[in-house]
């Protein structure tokens, strides 16, 4: 899997020692980064972010969906969700 090669900062710098890129993610980046890297779905870490946030769980998988998909498209994200 890609996010298994990036370097993530805890203040959220990102970077892709392959490619030599680097990027920028908010806290709620991170957060996602983090979780996905755990091993946790995308559903459970909606659930994380509905209760750290005060989100519903369906607005916490929809900024998941959106993340996951730039993310794909700086190729860092393989796997298709939604």
């Amino acid at each position: 899997m890609k996010l298994k090669r990036l370097a993530i900062s805890e203040e959220g710098f990102v970077f892709d020692p392959e490619t030599g890129n680097s990027y920028t993610v908010n806290e709620t980046g991170l957060l996602i980064l983090k979780k996905l890297r755990e091993g946790l779905s995308p559903e459970e870490i909606a659930g994380i972010m509905s209760e750290e946030y005060g989100i519903s769980r369906e607005e916490a998988l929809r900024d998941i969906q959106d993340f996951l998909e730039a993310m794909a498209r700086f190729g860092l994200w393989e796997e298709k969700y939604g």
